[in-house]
């Protein structure tokens, strides 16, 4: 169990929060959950939780075929690379679901989707920037987040490592 940002114990149910806050407790890692309210941008999303915008870390959900999904971890100040992703996944075509289906495959809605407590445990990459430094991860809620070693965090998804990743357009490294 976790203790979540109200004082109450996480446990796994419908409440997006709950269910990422118990799997992040089952992993083992050392975290620390944070809650913070409406943000309208990466840097609002960064101050409240005390991290450069580098360091927010979305999950996003990505399709390789019907019924076949995973999740990128990406830094807040990058994008994917399609053509590195399909390359180290060895497809021609990728996509990105529609918000409902992103709901039904994960339990989260999008601006919530983590791999921690998701409904299906798809594979994870994670970009290589995510490895080495404290990260903040989205934790099931809206303004509930996890902050943790993102070397742990890669451990504990099983995720895949891999350059996937480029600077957002207009932005440099």
């Amino acid at each position: 169990m976790s203790e979540l940002p109200d004082g109450s114990v996480g446990s796994v149910g419908s409440d997006g929060a709950s269910r990422a806050a118990e799997a992040l407790a089952a992993s083992g890692i050392r975290h620390t959950l944070t809650t913070h309210g409406p943000v309208r941008s990466l840097e609002e999303a960064a101050a409240a939780r005390g991290v450069e915008p580098r360091d927010i870390i979305k999950t996003l959900v990505v399709r390789r075929a019907d019924d076949d999904y995973l999740f990128v971890l990406v830094p807040g100040d990058r994008e994917i690379s399609w053509p590195k992703l399909r390359a180290h996944l060895g497809v021609n075509r990728l996509s990105m679901p529609d918000k409902d289906t992103a709901r039904d495959v994960t339990g989260y809605e999008r601006g919530t989707i983590t791999p921690f407590g998701s409904t299906t445990a798809w594979p994870v990459v994670a970009d290589a920037t995510v490895v080495g430094r404290t990260i903040s991860i989205g934790a099931g809620a809206h303004g509930v987040a996890a902050t943790a070693y993102g070397d742990d965090v890669v451990r504990a998804l099983g995720a895949e490592v891999e350059d996937v990743t480029e600077p957002v357009a207009g932005q440099h490294d």
